[in-house]
């Protein structure tokens, strides 16, 4: 049984249709692994019973019986929705996220809820504010974030898949770390009805596994058009496998993104590793461009004003009044509004509140959030230019291997800027998605990303899945 944990869905669903095992004995010996192994990592706030799980999933579709975890920002009917925060402590959703729902329908088994950071701030982990999850290749190493427990899970062999969020970076920069496929789909190809919202105009769900395979099996699951979100994209259903044959198009042309790769800052054995990526390509027949991408230079700055301003609005919500928690001994309205949010908040989730508030004050809103949206539209503008000579864009997920806890305790900038290569994709709404690509002298993992236009999720797949055919990363696994 113990080559179950780091067996890909592709493979568990071979045994499931032979009979070799059942969607309970699955279910039974994944729940096993969390008892015998997240008490190190803890990547998970709950795992559920296994006949509860069982009962909320059809008994057929694509991914019958295969295990899986959802991120805590994600609703699951009548299960905690906490985002990892105090103020949510005692919460139960009272409905499915949509993505949620489409699993289940496809007979997902949704075995628990994964850490994170609080409402999804962080690149690390350490935010939440129950337990600090672990990187399963090195347990004084975070895990990024801020899907930390939904990464770590599936890097230790947990579960096969997991869901998370992405709004600056939250799924693809854990992926790297955890040496994991990772994908931010098209803004409004995945619904987001049922998340708790971090910053509404750049958050989507994304998936994380160990083939792009699984993740393209995954997302096919989720993705689609839902009347319930105002922003979903009237997209059809689409099987993203289909075309994944171990070829890349021809002609296919791939643009470096010489500002990222070469920036200062960058690790030594990061380049290289993308370097060596970049000729498996050439390999393949791809043809490499180099280009630069100036509004890049700007784009952390950018995302970190958009983004506080849309979480003060957002969590404007958590007053105590409605739902979550309410300090009861305040003697007037202003102080349980206060004492509560004081107290219900961690510390990284109020400053970005207050910066958030800042930047939308009167006074301050033309020289903050008014020019960062200018640059959000240069930006966007520059990638539409790049893919009229390339079709797809490839540079760092970040700028080094996993670091370790504490490692930006006293330098909060240098933890802001992990965000630096990844949060151009939710700022564009471009798709991009996180491979593994090397491994450190310390055999910690490498990860880069693949951009590409707007619902170019089909090609990305595909290039992925390609390289991933002609490496062996992949399949290298943490000892757990």
């Amino acid at each position: 049984m113990n080559n179950l944990a780091f067996a890909t869905i592709k493979d568990l669903r071979t045994k499931l249709d032979n009979k070799e095992i059942s969607a309970k004995e699955l279910a039974q010996f994944f729940t096993q692994r969390f008892a015998d192994h997240d008490s190190t990592i803890q990547s998970a706030l709950e795992i559920f019973q296994v006949d509860s799980v069982l009962n909320a999933s059809e008994q057929k579709g694509t991914l019958y019986g295969i295990p899986g975890l959802i991120k805590d920002n994600i609703s699951q009917q009548d299960r905690g929705l906490t985002c990892a925060s105090k103020i949510l402590q005692n919460f139960t959703a009272v409905y499915d996220a949509t993505a949620t729902a489409r699993l289940k329908q496809e007979g997902a088994l949704l075995l628990g809820r994964a850490n994170m950071d609080e409402f999804a701030m962080g690149s690390s982990g350490e935010t939440s504010a129950y337990q600090i999850t672990k990187n399963p290749w090195d347990t004084t190493r975070v895990p990024g974030g801020s899907s930390s427990g939904s990464a770590a899970a599936v890097a230790a062999g947990l579960v096969p898949w997991t869901l998370g969020t992405d709004t600056g970076g939250s799924v693809r920069q854990p992926a790297a770390f955890c040496n994991l496929v990772g994908i931010k789909p098209t803004y409004g190809l995945v619904s987001r009805y049922g998340i708790v919202a971090y910053g509404s105009s750049l958050d989507q769900i994304g998936v994380m596994t160990r083939t792009v395979y699984d993740n393209a099996l995954v997302l096919s699951v989720i993705a689609g058009h839902d009347p319930k979100d105002s922003s979903s994209l009237a997209v059809a259903k689409k099987d993203y496998t289909a075309s994944l044959d171990g070829k890349i198009p021809t002609g296919l042309r791939i643009g470096i993104v010489e500002n990222a790769l070469y920036a200062d800052g960058m690790d030594n054995e990061v380049i290289t590793a993308i370097e060596q990526a970049v000729k498996v390509l050439e390999g393949l027949g791809a043809t490499i461009k180099r280009i630069k991408l100036p509004a890049l230079d700007y784009s952390a700055a950018t995302y970190f004003i958009i983004s506080r301003a849309e979480a003060a609005s957002n969590l404007a919500r958590f007053d105590g009044v409605r739902y979550g928690l309410r300090d009861k001994n305040s003697a007037s309205l202003h102080d349980m509004y206060f004492n509560t949010r004081h107290d219900g908040f961690g510390a990284e989730v109020r400053t970005r509140i207050l910066i958030g508030n800042y930047v939308l004050s009167a006074g301050y809103a033309d020289a903050y959030y008014e020019n960062a949206k200018k640059v959000q539209h240069i930006m966007t503008q520059e990638f539409l230019d790049a893919y009229k000579e390339v079709d797809l864009v490839i540079m760092p997920t970040a700028p080094c291997a996993a670091f370790k806890f504490g490692a930006f305790a006293q330098d909060k900038l240098q933890m802001d800027l992990q965000d630096y290569f990844t949060c151009a994709a939710n700022l564009t709404g471009m798709p991009a998605i996180g491979i593994p690509c090397g491994m450190t002298s310390e055999q910690l993992p490498i990860g880069l990303q693949l951009y590409g236009k707007h619902l170019s999720e089909e090609l990305i797949y595909k290039v992925a899945h390609a390289y991933q055919e002609a490496t062996a990363w992949h399949t290298m696994h943490a000892q757990i």
